[in-house]
């Protein structure tokens, strides 16, 4: 775990918005066609709800943004079935995320929010480093986060820790935090490419199906973890150890950590002056008469 000295935070509570699964539902649940005004329009007014509906209780509004993954690095299949269904969409993805990015810059020149974009992390690396040193390092004050990735279930382990789903738009809530990230990693996750940890590595690129993970089994694997005994085979505990790496937010490299908060704690927020005239230039006119919810 990476230490933070709390003088260097702005303050412990915080909205963190996960940036481009907002705007990638927006533009699916929304059945939007590919117009840059449009898909900004619609960044721009899913940011100003969520912080007009938060900020009085959380404060500051983060927005974490992916870039390329370190996962990729220690798991070439992380995510692989993603670019394969996005080749095969109608939708011209490059250029979707093509118009995401300008409208990050935009946001992050002219929006009086904190835009974190780091080298090889994705929004998840992010957000748990955020919640990780705020809770532990912090003050344990409030934090939401804004998501429909159920990765972020396990941060709950934090009883100050909330998440609202913008696909549900209802509040995500886990019981048993700790349950729920173990039997996560058990599972994997079919969404990131990741499979259970008795199927090989390449199970999804392959189109195979992955091998059966029954509850008997899973129990049977939690009871040799906590006895620190290994039952299965080797390369069981091995894609243990995969999922593990590539699940648990916790397992960001600490580099990464330390990047993330270097950036954190030395960001220059944009002046709100600047709202105003972006909007403007963007011909934004029904946000402007909200202008105060930004």
């Amino acid at each position: 775990m990476v230490y933070i000295q709390s003088k260097i935070w702005y303050n412990y509570i915080m909205i963190i918005l996960d940036y481009s699964a907002i705007a990638i539902a927006g533009i699916i649940t929304q059945r939007m066609n590919i117009d840059e005004t449009l898909i900004r329009h619609m960044i721009l007014n899913s940011i100003r709800m969520y912080n007009k509906k938060y900020r009085d209780k959380y404060g500051q509004m983060i927005l974490a943004c992916d870039n390329s993954s370190w996962r990729k690095e220690v798991f070439p299949e992380y995510k692989h079935n993603r670019r394969k269904g996005r080749e095969e969409s109608s939708m011209d993805w490059t250029h979707i995320f093509d118009i995401i990015t300008r409208v990050r810059e935009e946001i992050k020149e002219n929006m009086p929010y904190m835009v974190i974009h780091e080298q090889r992390c994705e929004a998840d690396d992010i957000i748990g480093t955020l919640v990780h040193n705020t809770q532990e390092f912090g003050q344990h004050e409030d934090v939401m986060i804004v998501s429909a990735d159920h990765d972020f279930k396990q941060l709950q382990r934090f009883k100050n820790v909330s998440q609202f789903s913008p696909m549900t738009k209802k509040l995500v809530v886990e019981q048993n935090p700790r349950v729920y990230l173990m039997e996560h990693i058990l599972k994997g996750d079919a969404g990131d490419g990741v499979p259970n940890v008795l199927s090989a590595d390449d199970t999804f690129v392959k189109g195979e199906r992955q091998s059966p993970m029954t509850r008997k089994k899973m129990d049977a694997i939690i009871e040799d973890l906590e006895e620190g005994e290994l039952l299965y085979a080797a390369s069981w505990y091995r894609n243990y150890c995969r999922n593990k790496q590539v699940i648990d937010l916790n397992e960001t490299p600490d580099d990464l950590k330390r990047n993330i908060i270097n950036t954190y704690s030395n960001y220059k927020i944009p002046n709100k002056s600047k709202v105003l005239n972006y909007l403007i230039q963007k011909r934004c006119k029904l946000l402007i008469e909200s202008i105060e919810d930004f």
